[in-house]
């Protein structure tokens, strides 16, 4: 890829060596327009960031950007990894990488009226850096994410830039596999951490603003969700006579579908005598890191991807989560446990943090279990079957979104592959058995 050097930060007409330009397709794939790398993303670019944050820097000798996740790993972004060759005042060099969100604009014109990268930036910038003080006031030091920086760049939706945790030990867990009791405490520990931080603030400061509560279910997008219901063909509907046992429960839910969207409508408003956190949204296997020691034990729990937040009942991340991510062998065994262990962390937390108002019982987030049970079911029609398909050229988000043949047959995949059938098997009467239909 041939760019323009920056030397100390001005820019030079010599050619940089790089690695081979991300942007083009290799042998003769047609090009994926959702995971090309943009012409305009250049060495230039980092130059004012480097300069800042690298001492002595001199001048960038090598620059590569390449899509850092396969096919099926994220839809509603496109991240790059970003390595960068840096020459010091002293001669010698050292390597620099970050991980970057670029915008696809397909979901950005889905998403109308409603920039998930401001979101996104306004978390990083602002409201991480609030709750992890919160913490360090009392004593206690706690980190949900990973460094992020500003940049500027030609994006008409912005980018977000963060650090590259993998030369730091981080790692995201299987997702095929599921997470098994010890990912899945560490997960539901820092979950807890950050949900009562959120809570605490809330009530101590007021609230957040809007562009970080509402999330992306405005009513718009639940319309036009509720629309293609009616209107299109629905894999998962379609496919669930397929699954063992489904006879038991497939009348009820045939009956559930009618009124889903009421139901749904009714979980995306926080109720002001419940229990309210700030959600993550998004919260799945591919958005939760783990670092390991060197006897391979968890150390840290990191979040990222944070564009989908949502003030409400924490049933949001709790069904999305241990629904979606969790190993089959325990999800459904351990489930009772996994909400006891979470609401252990939580009032310790809150107590820790000094929550002014009455603490939340056992009972109250399984009350909120039940009451929001649609939030399960749609969890596994939505974040399950995208954690368990496999990876494709066809996973992307034209197919996941779209009528079009290819999407139709993409969506099959995703609901009849071996690896959902066996999960679905296990949850629906499950939920059904908790009254969700």
């Amino acid at each position: 890829m041939s760019t323009t050097a920056v030397m100390n930060g001005k820019q030079q007409t010599n050619e940089l060596k790089s690695a081979p330009d991300a942007r083009k397709t290799e042998g003769n794939e047609a090009p994926n327009p959702t995971r090309q790398i943009p012409e305009w993303l250049t060495a230039e670019l980092f130059a004012d960031l480097l300069q800042k944050n690298i001492p002595n820097f001199k001048c960038i000798k090598n620059f590569a950007v390449r899509p850092a996740q396969a096919a099926g790993e994220n839809y509603a972004t496109l991240m790059g990894l970003v390595t960068i060759d840096v020459e010091l005042e002293s001669g010698t060099s050292k390597q620099v990488s970050y991980m970057i969100k670029l915008p696809i604009e397909s979901i950005q014109k889905l998403f109308a009226g409603h920039n998930i990268f401001d979101t996104e930036r306004t978390m990083y910038s602002d409201v991480i850096p609030e709750l992890e003080q919160m913490y360090g006031e009392v004593g206690v030091e706690v980190k949900f994410s990973p460094q992020y920086y500003d940049i500027e760049t030609p994006s008409e939706f912005g980018v977000i830039l963060m650090e590259d945790l993998r030369p730091r030990g981080f790692k995201n867990a299987n997702r095929f596999q599921g997470f098994d009791m010890e990912h899945t405490k560490a997960a539901l520990k820092k979950l807890a951490q950050w949900h009562a931080a959120t809570a605490v603030r809330v009530e101590t400061k007021g609230k957040y603003p809007e562009i970080v509560t509402v999330g992306i279910y405005t009513e718009g997008l639940i319309d036009a969700m509720e629309n293609m219901d009616k209107t299109t063909p629905n894999a998962f509907y379609d496919s669930v006579p397929l699954y063992e046992g489904s006879e038991l429960y497939m009348e009820s839910l045939e009956k559930n579908r009618e009124n889903f969207y009421k139901d749904f409508r009714a979980v995306m408003k926080a109720d002001p005598n419940e229990f309210n956190v700030l959600n993550h949204g998004d919260f799945w296997a591919n958005n939760i890191m783990f670092q390991y020691d060197a006897f391979g034990k968890i150390k840290e729990t990191y979040f990222v991807d944070f564009q989908c937040e949502r003030y409400g009942s924490p049933v949001n991340d709790l069904y999305c989560f241990l629904i979606s991510s969790i190993s089959l062998d325990v999800k459904l065994k351990h489930f009772d446990y996994f909400i006891k262990y979470y609401h252990d962390n939580l009032i310790e937390c809150l107590k820790l943090l000094k929550y002014p108002k009455k603490l939340p019982a056992l009972k109250d987030i399984h009350i909120a279990l039940y009451k929001y049970g649609t939030w399960g079911l749609y969890e596994l029609m939505g974040h399950m079957s995208i954690v368990l398909v496999d990876p494709s050229e066809a996973a992307d988000v034209n197919n996941l979104m779209g009528n079009t043949p290819e999407g139709e047959e993409f969506k099959k995949s995703m609901y009849r592959n071996e690896r959902f059938r066996k999960h679905a098997e296990a949850i629906l009467p499950w939920l059904y058995n908790r009254g969700v239909f």
